[in-house]
């Protein structure tokens, strides 16, 4: 069971990447669209992954039990052993994936609050007063 779990997690994880690699290109494009039909899948993925990361904690636990004079590395084999690195790589992967989206999503957010902020007189409240910078697109009147 463990060798199903670890490949289902590793596939979930494979899946969020090409994912958050859509996502990341979609954004610099502007399809933000396509981002948001996205997300619903992606949760379900993130759900997937963290159910089986659970059965894999679990069937680990179970082995430990069995035998608990070894070490967790005697007790699973080579390919139990390559798709836990498998999966820690792809990790580090999705780790890295979303930082830079994440850094991406903010630069647009800066962007579209700029853009508001000169389209769109705003009062700004400091220290010194408060006070409403001109916009050079609309003028509000009330």
């Amino acid at each position: 069971m463990l060798h199903n779990y670890l490949k289902g997690a590793v596939h979930d994880l494979a899946s969020l990447i090409e994912l958050t690699e859509a996502d990341t290109e979609d954004i610099k494009l502007a399809n933000h669209e396509n981002i948001f039909q996205r997300n619903a899948k992606k949760q379900e993925l993130l759900k997937a992954f963290e159910s089986k990361k659970s059965l894999i904690d679990q069937e680990m636990l179970n082995l430990k039990n069995k035998s608990p004079d070894k070490s967790l590395a005697d007790l699973i084999d080579d390919t139990s052993s390559d798709l836990l690195g498998e999966m820690k790589k792809n990790l580090k992967t999705l780790k890295t994936l979303n930082a830079d989206y994440a850094r991406t999503v903010f630069a647009v957010s800066e962007f579209y609050s700029s853009l508001i902020q000169k389209i769109i007189p705003h009062e700004v409240a400091d220290y010194k007063n408060t006070r409403t910078p001109q916009s050079n697109f609309l003028k509000v009147r009330a």
